[in-house]
């Protein structure tokens, strides 16, 4: 996408609406489209969101004011929903929804089948984050792709250069310190799964940092995995010359004033792009974009990974525009060098270093200069007494040295509200006339709307007379033509192509200006019109497998080390999936269970950047028996090689949870593609299992029986942040290499943080999770193949835990007995999902 120049046509700012004002702020301050969700299948389950009969409202206010209109289906589908999905998609193909933006691959696959054309954008939740993840999705006709927080600006360029098809990137809002798709922490730990909508926001709590089985003392920093929020608004053109076209604003659970603030200032920084203003963002901009929402600003992955800037620890939410600290206390205030601009009505608050307690905060309610009342504003470097409305401040609780922040702009917040709070137009058309009149003859008008493209014609009810006295003119014209106030057009040209001294009546000219307002009203809410098929979903159920007998049925292990991959061939195990921290480890394991006569599967990282295809490379020189895929990019990779190759052995190819497979559409899109076997996603509680194993190949599935839940995974290194003075892998030192860590939650629940070839972490659960209590269930089912996977235990663990699940197949135990022997979780994934009452 990057040969070319990108014309500001090009160019797409995508705004947040979760409610009407929020779309009303969205189009009234620039925005060229809004992404919004319905009250179902949306990733901001407790925004207000909209009803699904107000789509056509939705789209016809949208397109009136040429915005278009995404609606955000980027959750994973559970089986018993595919109806009401369905329904969803049939009514956003009516209503001419410009696009729907999807996470779950499933629901792309029953999209095509619906509709040939509809657009689908690919949701940051499908962890597209490589060209080749691009290339994946290029049989189902997407649209465009929203690629991972994490790519940075080489690589989104290197992207767009090698896929070719349209880039969406997040430029500004609240970052996620897992890869969007990739973080379970909240449905483990509350039934509430972000691949659901339902985020919990566990980054955002205090942890303690346990470093080889001792705390840690960090002092106020606790927020150990809580990211500052993304602001790109200073290296937009770095972003539009790397060939990204739609730039994307977070927050469908801000404020609408939230949404005018972020849309107008990107608006002006792309706007001034396009003039060729190279003149940098204003202080005051970034101070405002920090009044509206802020956790401290960064470029997030942008410019690349520095662990340092990302995370800063001592604080989990919104803190505003800095003031400066407190300098002296007062009997009525507080005196304070202003780094920021402060006047009466803003709201304040004191930060003494632990936002877990209450703070003292409140209205300004005076500001004095050295002891003499100010009329104005309070500007930077000034020290100023700051007096807080009455009874707002207890002032025995401020310290000298706290931080003092403005929270609170009420001017701001008014001068945002104007501009949609309004009855005016938010936006007005350029509109070409031309006039065309000949004595004797109606007037004939020609309206265009430039920026549809849409010409109508209008004519005089009334001939046109000889003029006695003043003949019409072009001013006459561009005078009445010209009235278009309160509507969304203004006259921008006018060609009169008038012959002789004629005249009409002024209620002619008058009524020939209303007719054209209203017909070309009417073209601009047109939708597009979608080809459409009329499809049920339980057309495809699969015939039922045989059921399976537990001394069948196949147990795998996935170890990560080589001492739990040596006590799981002495436990005699079928096959060994190798899931190691570093490559290098791989050929001992290979070694040690072929000479077993074992079967062996090497895993792939959870994640696929561009330039990463060696990792994959290696693993094929290692000719194992089979690869444990976790990403699209790396399944594109291994596809594309096997129809490069067909002479080669190519290992067998089974796609893990993270491929976040919820119903049976996603298992035939993914054995249809080339996989082997089919993992089943950890979003899944037992009901949803059973409903998916019902309707799916079950003799091509695999099911994990048995782990530790891979709750975070993240690209922002704890041991890089807090055990080393670099920045990134490159000058960290590799702390990882000598030391455990583990996060201390509030309950006193350690989770380890492991590393993985690519220096991304891995927060685990501390209690491991069983589903041995269904074990019946599935294998009635069918289920051939069952996963135990190890994350720290001993090999004398392995063998236990090993021999309590093969007993368990064969019937000797209960899977009761399974999960109380092991003092395991008894659940098998736990979200409750959004339609389950």
């Amino acid at each position: 996408m990057t040969d070319t120049v990108l014309q500001r046509q090009d160019v797409e700012l995508l705004a947040p609406a979760g409610d009407w004002d929020c779309m009303r702020a969205a189009v009234a301050n620039g925005a060229d489209a809004v992404f919004f969700g319905v009250e179902k299948f949306n990733a901001r389950a407790r925004a207000n969101n909209f009803r699904m009969d107000e789509l056509p409202e939705i789209m016809a206010f949208l397109h009136s004011y040429g915005v278009k209109g995404f609606l955000t289906f980027n959750i994973l589908v559970f089986e018993n929903e595919l109806e009401d999905a369905r329904e969803l998609i049939d009514a956003c193909v009516d209503a001419g929804v410009d696009a729907v933006i999807v996470q779950d691959l499933g629901l792309v696959k029953m999209i095509r089948e619906i509709s040939p054309d509809f657009p689908i954008h690919g949701s940051t939740q499908m962890t597209i984050t490589s060209p080749e993840a691009v290339e994946f999705t290029k049989p189902f006709n997407m649209e465009r792709v929203v690629l991972g927080r994490e790519n940075n600006l080489k690589q989104i360029q290197k992207i767009g250069e090698q896929a070719r098809l349209p880039m969406e990137v997040f430029v500004h809002g609240a970052l996620c310190v897992s890869y969007s798709g990739q973080c379970l922490t909240s449905e483990m730990w509350g039934g509430r799964s972000a691949n659901r909508g339902e985020c919990a926001q566990a980054c955002r709590l205090p942890y303690d940092l346990i470093v080889d089985g001792e705390q840690k003392i960090m002092g106020d920093v606790t927020y150990l995995l809580s990211p500052k929020d993304l602001a790109a608004i200073d290296i937009m053109p770095q972003l539009i010359e790397a060939g990204v076209t739609s730039f994307k604003i977070e927050g469908r659970l801000k404020s609408p004033t939230y949404v005018a603030n972020v849309v107008s200032k990107y608006r002006k920084a792309i706007d001034r792009y396009f003039d060729g203003d190279a003149t940098p963002i204003s202080n005051e901009d970034i101070r405002e974009l920090q009044q509206s929402f802020s956790r401290g600003f960064t470029h997030g992955f942008l410019e690349g990974t520095n662990n340092k800037q990302l995370v800063d620890g001592t604080f989990p939410k919104s803190r505003g525009v800095y003031l400066g600290r407190v300098e002296k206390i007062l009997r009525d205030g507080v005196v304070c060098r202003l780094e920021a601009p402060l006047k009466r009505g803003d709201g304040i608050v004191f930060d003494a270093g632990d936002p877990t307690q209450k703070e003292e905060g409140g209205r300004v309610y005076d500001l004095r200069r050295q002891g003499v009342k100010l009329e104005g504003e309070a500007d930077e470097t000034w020290i100023v007494d700051i007096v807080a409305g009455r009874n707002d401040v207890n002032l025995k609780r401020v310290h000298v040295g706290d931080k003092i922040w403005k929270t609170n702009d009420p001017a701001l917040d008014k001068r945002m509200r104007q501009t949609y709070e309004t009855d005016k137009p938010y936006r007005v058309f350029p509109v070409h006339v031309k006039a065309i009149g000949h004595a004797g003859q109606p007037l004939v008008t020609y309206w265009t709307d430039v920026q549809k493209g849409v010409t109508i014609r209008v004519d005089s009810e009334m001939e046109l007379e000889i003029a006695a006295k003043r003949p019409m003119n072009a001013e006459l014209l561009q005078e009445q033509f010209g009235r278009l106030g309160g509507t969304i057009f203004q006259l921008d040209e006018l060609d009169a192509q008038l012959h002789g001294d004629i005249i009409i009546p002024m209620r002619e000219l008058n009524a020939i200006r209303r007719q054209a307002v209203e017909q070309l009203e009417g073209e601009r809410p047109k939708p597009p019109v979608y080809i459409k098929r009329d499809i049920s979903v339980m057309n495809d159920i699969a015939s039922a497998a045989p059921s399976v007998k537990g001394s069948e049925a196949m147990l795998t292990v996935l170890c990560r080390n080589l001492d739990q991959v040596h006590a799981a061939l002495e436990a005699n195990v079928d096959m060994i999936y190798a899931d190691f921290e570093f490559i290098k480890q791989f050929p001992a394991a290979v070694e040690a269970v072929r000479a077993a006569g074992k079967k062996i599967a090497l895993a792939t990282p959870r994640i696929h950047m561009p330039g990463e295809n060696g990792y994959h490379a290696n693993i094929l020189r290692l000719q194992p028996d089979a690869v444990l895929v976790r990403n699209t990019g790396a399944l594109y990779y291994y596809l594309a090689r096997r129809q490069s190759h067909p002479n080669e052995t190519h290992p067998e190819l089974i796609g893990d949870f993270s491929l976040n497979v919820a119903n049976h559409k996603t298992v035939d899109l993914f054995l249809e593609a080339g996989l082997d076997m089919v993992t089943p996603s950890y979003d899944l509680n037992i009901q949803q299992m059973v409903d998916l194993l019902g309707r799916s190949r079950t003799d091509k599935l695999e099911v994990v029986i048995h782990q530790h839940m891979p709750m975070f995974h993240t690209e922002h290194c704890v041991y890089c942040t807090f055990l080393s003075e670099g920045t990134d892998y490159t000058n960290c030192g590799r702390p990882c290499e000598d030391s455990r860590v583990s996060l201390q939650d509030r309950i006193g629940m350690s989770h380890p943080v492991r590393v993985d070839e690519g220096c991304r972490n891995t927060v685990y659960n501390a209690i491991e999770q069983s589903g041995a209590e269904y074990l019946n269930n599935f294998l009635e089912l069918g289920v051939p193949s069952y996963r135990i996977e190890f994350l720290e235990e001993t090999p004398e663990q392995v063998r236990k835990v090993i021999e309590l699940y093969s007993q368990a197949l064969h019937g000797e135990i209960s899977g009761t007995q399974v999960w109380k022997t092991l003092k395991a979780t008894n659940q098998l994934g736990v979200t409750r999902g959004q339609l389950v009452k």
